[in-house]
C-alpha cells in the first residue's frame, strides 16, 4: 500500500506490467512451490524490461542513492537517565521479538533434526562459556 503513491500517473505500460507481475504471483505458488513466485517474477519481469529496453521507471528515478558504504559513528545524544527512558522501551521490544526468533528457530531446528534443545538456557544463559 506504501507503493501505490508512486504509481499515480505512470504510462499504462506500468500498471500492465504490475497487473501481469501480480496475477503471476498469485498462480505460479500452485504450480511450483521450491523458489517463490515474487522472486521468479523479479526475475522473469526484470529480464523482459531489460531485453525489450521497455520505458518503465526505476528506484533511481525516485531519488538518488550514495554508493558509499555509511560511515560508523556514535550519536551525539547526552548519555543521561532521560535518553535511556526513552530508548528503553524500544530496546525492550526489540530484545523481546529477539528472543521469541531465537526460540522460533530452535523449535523448528527441533522438529527438523529430531532432537530437543533447553529452551531455558537458550532464554537465559547462566554462564557465556560454549559447550
Amino acid at each position: 500500500m506504501a507503493q501505490i503513491p508512486h504509481f499515480i500517473g505512470k504510462s499504462a505500460l506500468t500498471y500492465l506490467i504490475c497487473r501481469d507481475y501480480v496475477a503471476y504471483c498469485v498462480r505460479r505458488p500452485q504450480v511450483f512451490k521450491a523458489i517463490p513466485a515474487p522472486l521468479i517474477a523479479i526475475v522473469i519481469f526484470t529480464a523482459a524490461a531489460m531485453v525489450g529496453k521497455l520505458d518503465l521507471g526505476t528506484v533511481g528515478d525516485l531519488g538518488s542513492i550514495t554508493r558509499a558504504l555509511p560511515a560508523f559513528l556514535i550519536p551525539d545524544v547526552p548519555f543521561r537517565l532521560e535518553t535511556l527512558a526513552i530508548i528503553f522501551p524500544y530496546s525492550l521490544a526489540l530484545a523481546i521479538v529477539g528472543l521469541l526468533e531465537s526460540l522460533l528457530t530452535s523449535s523448528i531446528v527441533d522438529d527438523i533434526t529430531d532432537t530437543s534443545s533447553d529452551k531455558h538456557r537458550e532464554a537465559r544463559p547462566r554462564n557465556r562459556q560454549c559447550h
